[in-house]
């Protein structure tokens, strides 16, 4: 698999597009002036307590009053409230933790209020961004991830990922971290640290370390809501979760930015550097590398797949709704139930790829097309697990339920990408179509299902003049492609009574194919 990175930055905006394989995966968009985004961490002040919910309301700056529960502070809280008013006192005179005391670690089914009173200056993480009507999610055990390892404040311990299996590897990463930690502190090692040596280890570690420290300078001079250290720009997050010897290209148009990705390529894998280019082309990039395409083909409520299957995806504030559909698809009813299972399996892997291009999460539920057989639905279940497995997001995949409808649930830590691809009728009457290059894809799939039908010697494509003219005009144009893959020369005609996204075929004496 090659992985490619796609950056366009325009000003202050910036788009990032993570391709595998060609195909668009990730699509994400971020602002130079960005606050109150996941991993940031602030000192806020305690607003409410709710002792109902066993949570408060802190204020952080966010219009909308951030929520943090009991269960989120972290079992050293005591330790990390004395640190920040020993630190804004002044009696913190390091940041580092060897001559601090620690306090005892709070009770598992303690109250909030007997805690943290109305007023109390906190430091906390942001885990879940705005949404909708709610404020921030926060935690108060914060910690401070890097490429190889996560540095906790406040713990004594040695974790390791569950992804790396051996035990051989997990052992040696055990001991090298336990020898390098500085006390009063625990480490994660990710699963990037698996097999690098403890020179590199103990390098991304002092990175970590410096980060702690500045959010120590910030802690001292800001009283409460205020940003203390800043999550890192989804560009270099990206690099850090994601960079391997699957990325192929970094393809980015602005040479500062160019220059600062080379940087960091060069720090993370040294010599890989060379695969960060320069998109000098006067064709806009996400044009030359079909971005653009694929976000009018991939955002819209309907999403085409092959064979004229499609999904249809529904949002609301509790849960996202996808339902696959088959379109003509399934006209072989001898054959219907291996056909649905086929169709199903295209959709599985199709629904993965959304969910992480729209960053869906919370509830979604999957109306698949009905199987009648029980090995086909265990397949069918097995396939969207194997399928989300290169999900970053925490989820987890239940089985069909007796209704015949598979339920995802996913973490859901920022609001949806939502793209409007849906643009104004040209034929003026005031209402919008979905993106006209959904058109030719559809043609495409209908066409190549009425040749292997072999039904038809010959056939006539109907379409709007726009659509028909651009099938037609250029010196490669579509039609002739179609030409050289299908050996049939189609003809088109151009109909000024057809609406824009239009069409239809007809058989050799005038009559519509359906």
């Amino acid at each position: 698999m090659s992985t490619e990175l796609i950056i366009n930055a325009n000003g202050a905006h910036v788009a990032i597009a993570l391709l595998e394989d060609g195909k668009l995966m990730e699509y994400q968009t971020q602002d130079a002036q960005s606050d109150f985004l996941v991993g940031d961490i602030y000192v806020g002040r305690i607003r409410k307590v709710i002792p109902g919910l066993n949570s408060t309301f802190v204020d952080i700056g966010h219009e909308k009053d951030a929520f943090l529960h009991y269960n989120d502070l972290g079992p050293q809280i005591k330790s990390l409230l004395k640190y920040i008013r020993n630190t804004q006192s002044g009696n913190q005179k390091s940041a580092m933790l060897d001559g601090f005391k620690m306090e005892p670690n709070i009770e598992k089914n303690g109250k909030i209020a007997d805690i943290m009173p109305q007023g109390t200056p906190i430091l906390v993480q942001i885990t879940k961004e705005a949404i909708s009507t709610k404020g921030p999610r926060l935690t108060s055990e914060v910690s401070i991830p890097g490429r190889m390892l996560v540095l906790v404040p406040f713990n004594d311990k040695v974790a390791i990922s569950q992804k790396i299996k051996r035990k051989e590897e997990r052992d040696r990463l055990r001991m090298v971290l336990d020898s390098m930690r500085p006390k009063g502190f625990g480490l994660i090692a990710r699963t990037n640290s698996m097999g690098q040596s403890a020179s590199d280890l103990k390098a991304d570690l002092d990175a970590l370390v410096s980060k702690w420290e500045l959010t120590y300078t910030h802690l001292k001079s800001e009283k409460v809501k205020a940003r203390v250290l800043s999550e890192e720009d989804k560009i270099s997050g990206i690099l850090r979760d994601l960079f391997s010897d699957s990325f192929t290209s970094i393809v980015v148009d602005d040479e500062s930015l160019f220059l600062e990705i080379s940087n960091t390529v060069a720090s993370i894998a040294p010599g890989r550097d060379k695969i960060v280019k320069l998109h000098t082309d006067s064709v806009p990039i996400f044009e030359k590398y079909g971005v653009d395409r694929q976000v009018k083909t991939s955002f819209g409520r309907s999403v085409p797949m092959t064979k004229g299957a499609y999904l249809v995806i529904e949002h609301t504030e509790a849960l996202h709704v996808i339902d696959v559909n088959s379109g003509n698809r399934l006209n072989a009813k001898e054959d219907q139930e291996n056909n649905s299972l086929e169709v199903n399996l295209v959709a599985a892997k199709e629904i993965a790829r959304q969910l992480r291009l729209r960053d869906m999460g919370g509830i979604i539920v999957v109306d698949f097309i009905d199987m009648m057989k029980s090995e086909h639905r265990k397949i069918l279940y097995e396939k969207l697990c194997e399928f989300m497995k290169t999900d970053r997001a925490r989820h987890k995949v239940l089985p069909p339920s007796k209704f015949g409808l598979i339920q995802i649930t996913r973490q859901r830590v920022r609001p949806a990408t939502d793209i409007e691809t849906a643009e104004p009728n040209p034929e003026g009457t005031g209402e919008t179509i979905t993106a006209p290059i959904n058109i030719i894809n559809e043609i495409n799939e209908a066409l190549e299902q009425l040749v292997k039908s072999k039904k038809y010697s010959s056939f006539t494509l109907h379409a709007h003049p726009f659509v028909a003219a651009f099938l037609t005009k250029g010196i490669v144009s579509i039609r002739t492609s179609w030409f050289f893959k299908y050996g049939k020369w189609i003809k088109i005609v151009p109909r000024d009574a057809f609406k824009y996204l239009q069409y239809g075929f007809f058989d050799s004496k005038g009559k519509m194919i359906k």
